[in-house]
């Protein structure tokens, strides 16, 4: 080990190898660093080490014993699948039995009269008292005072894959720890751990892994949750000076000209869409470019806003580029900018993976709307680089090599405001000046992730809808009253109202676990990877209860063939091509299909004002906030709506969350509780949001975040290159590294 350092590449290391480092790499680790930063998700408490006697007044409970094994042997199961190692471990006060499934190996490396620390939850069986496959170690007499790492202590437990156990990362780190941890750079500064109290670095790092007690777990715990939220504040506004660097065009605001735009609607602007729309068209007017949030629930109206923005830049003589998730969005923000613009010669177009269109107004002599006719994307490409468009609206398309715009001044993303940064570099392709940026989310963002992953944007709310909008009405639907519900939605048919109906997503594993059962009446192969725990062998039919997934063509056969017979019913799905996703939705939008199935994987965002019920499927399965967006796919007219909640889970968690929903419609409320009641790590995931497991769990803590927030800004106020700080910049340096916003 004398030649590895902290920076060693992790298949370097004695112990590890090639095929741990492939695994180690799920999680992020790749150096020697990487692992001892790789903290336990929660703690086993085996610290109390009571006799054998002791123990069997525990029964239900966990304890640790330890004691002389005085009989040992592996066997196989009753089915002849599976090893069952049976031990009998004795201490002066009594004996109990053992038993480990499918570790046979453990006849080879436990021998009668070893000594063992033995932990875990105390059974009772036929032959009494018993270790259900406890956690264990040797050791060398019963009694002394000798470091334990597995058991008698707080123990750590880590998040794990497939061949990588929590034991085998205490086994590899411990030493590291030993090795290594002195080593480790101070990154915070020393006026924030002295004003703070927090513990040294090297301090931290050990008592996380292998802490003395809860206590100190928990004040290393602090320590890190404050790091790498500050890291995050530090990140996000060094960005935002950065920006603060750059030059973008000035444009002004034309006040005749918005007022013209706004007589032009068929309705009236909300006071919050109003307020919005100025504060954008304030920070167009600035040379300093705008990065800037635009956050409003579904139907509120954004895309309004985001047209007087692009109405006032493209009338200063400059370019627009706005860019959707998916074809379905793009081509309703073609058609809906081009309905909001056609009286105002604006030249729009839309480019997608499949296509290239051009809507092109009618002159004042013509008369008329004007017309779209589809291009090729050469000609595409040639109008937007001479200037002959004004707005392009579509997918990535518009960042892929050979489009290319005369002169950019503002960038709409729609749902992708993370990538905001890159897409603005890429569209801009090196040029002096920048174009200022509006994001757009219908996903209302909790005040504390606000500050977090998105503080380098300013934020504009519209938190009120349209005048004429009734408030939906959601029900959760009990499996007895599903005839009931079915029967409401057959007379709202009969009305010519339109029926959204989303499925969970199939989950792949799931099918296999399924299939399995289904086929040998047991768990096997890889669906037994996936399902169930190690040591446990084949589950059978009888011993295991499936949460059933609808299978949207499943569901769509019995609908339409049992349910409603007599109803024009489609599905839409992430496999079809985008022009048949596309005639599904025009047709449902002109009444054509009575009921729309859906799994939630596919967009189903285009306005379909006279959609009047939205069903959900195992509506437990989803989020609140992701609930909150499918229910706002209705209710887009001045007709009541409704959105049924069918659920078979009688949990009190998901009862509490969809009861949240039944209560509020406000999607900023709603995102808060799906905060408090789900935690961010399940509400966000690492892999989503780009935030630390760590981080995560301080989320929810707005007080610690605004801390966070405050002690960044007051370091870069006084050294924004953060030259005094060389630990810490190099922290920064390796955290921008691993972290992704999205």
């Amino acid at each position: 080990m004398n030649a590895i350092t902290l920076e060693t590449k992790i298949e370097e290391v004695p112990k590890i190898g090639v095929a741990y480092a492939k695994r180690l790499k799920k999680f992020g680790i790749k150096t020697v660093q990487d692992l001892l930063f790789y903290f336990p998700a929660r703690y086993d408490d085996f610290s109390e080490i009571t006799t054998i006697d002791q123990a069997r007044n525990k029964l239900g409970e966990v304890a640790c014993v330890q004691g002389e094994i005085i009989e040992i042997e592996t066997s196989k199961s009753i089915y002849g699948r599976m090893a069952v190692t049976k031990a009998v471990v004795q201490d002066r006060t009594a004996q109990i039995s053992i038993i480990w499934f499918n570790q046979p190996y453990l006849e080879k490396s436990l021998k009668e009269n070893d000594f063992i620390c033995v932990a875990g939850k105390v059974s009772l069986g036929k032959e009494g008292l018993f270790f259900n496959s406890p956690a264990f170690e040797r050791i060398n007499e019963i009694g002394e005072n000798e470091e334990l790492t597995h058991t008698g202590r707080i123990v750590p437990v880590y998040s794990e894959t497939r061949g990588v156990t929590s034991r085998w990362l205490r086994y590899v780190i411990k030493p590291l720890l030993y090795r290594f941890c002195e080593q480790i750079q101070e990154s915070l500064p020393k006026e924030i751990i002295k004003k703070y109290k927090f513990l040294p670095i090297q301090e931290a790092v050990w008592q996380l892994h292998f802490p003395e007690s809860f206590e100190h777990a928990d004040a290393a715990k602090s320590r890190f949750l404050f790091e790498e939220l500050f890291l995050i504040q530090l990140n996000v506004l060094k960005e935002k000076i950065k920006l603060m660097q750059k030059r973008a065009h000035a444009c002004p605001m034309d006040a005749e000209l918005m007022k013209n735009f706004t007589d032009s609607l068929p309705f009236q602007l909300t006071d919050s869409q109003k307020k919005c729309a100025f504060a954008i068209l304030k920070d167009l007017e600035k040379t300093v470019p705008m990065s800037r949030l635009l956050e409003g629930d579904v139907g509120s109206g954004k895309t309004v806003v985001a047209a007087m923005a692009v109405l006032n830049v493209v009338k200063s003589g400059h370019q627009v580029a706005f860019m959707a998730p998916t074809e379905i969005l793009a081509k309703q923000h073609f058609k809906s900018v081009s309905e909001m613009l056609k009286k105002f010669d604006v030249k729009v177009g839309m480019l997608t993976g499949k296509d290239a269109r051009i809507f092109k107004p009618a002159s004042p002599s013509q008369g008329g709307d004007g017309e779209t006719f589809e291009v090729s994307k050469k000609s595409f490409n040639g109008d937007l680089e001479n200037g002959q468009l004004d707005i392009a609206i579509g997918t990535h398309s518009l960042i892929q090599k050979g489009v290319e715009f005369k002169d950019l001044a503002l960038v709409i993303l729609d749902e992708q405001h993370r990538f905001g940064v890159e897409q603005r570099d890429h569209l801009i392709k090196n040029k002096k000046l920048v174009p200022h940026l509006l994001s757009m989310t219908a996903t209302p963002i909790p005040r504390t992730l606000a500050l977090t992953a998105y503080g380098d944007l300013d934020l504009s709310l519209i938190d009120e809808m349209p005048k004429n909008r009734k408030k939906v009405k959601t029900i959760i639907v009990e499996p007895q009253q599903r005839k009931e519900a079915y029967e409401f939605i057959r007379k709202e048919v009969a009305d010519g109202k339109g029926v959204f109906v989303i499925y969970p997503k199939i989950d792949s594993a799931a099918s296999k676990l399924k299939e399995s059962i289904e086929k040998n009446g047991q768990i096997t192969g890889s669906a037994t990877e996936s399902f169930v725990p190690q040591n446990y062998g084949p589950m059978s039919l009888a011993s295991l209860t499936i949460n059933e997934v609808k299978a949207l063509k499943e569901e769509y056969e019995r609908l339409s063939k049992e349910v409603f017979p007599d109803l024009r019913i489609t599905m839409l799905h992430g496999k079809m091509k985008s022009p048949e996703k596309e005639r599904i939705m025009l047709d449902f939008k002109k009444g054509e299909i009575d009921i729309l199935l859906s799994t939630s994987v596919v967009e189903v965002g285009v306005d379909v004002p006279r959609a009047t019920i939205m069903m959900i499927e195992g509506a437990e399965r989803f989020g609140l906030s992701q609930l909150h967006q499918f229910r706002g796919r209705v209710g887009r007219s001045d007709m009541q709506s409704y959105c049924f909640l069918f659920t078979t889970d009688p949990s009190m968690l998901n009862r509490k969350r969809l009861k949240a929903l039944v209560e509020s419609n406000n999607g900023f409320e709603l995102a808060e509780k799906d905060l408090e009641i789900r935690g961010p790590g399940s509400l966000y995931g690492t892999q989503q949001s780009g935030i630390p497991d760590i981080a995560m769990q301080g989320l929810s803590n707005v007080f610690l975040v605004e801390k966070t927030r405050a002690a960044a800004k007051e370091i870069l106020e006084k050294d924004p290159e953060l030259k005094d700080y060389p630990e810490l910049k190099e922290r920064l340096k390796q955290f921008q590294s691993r972290i992704h916003f999205e």
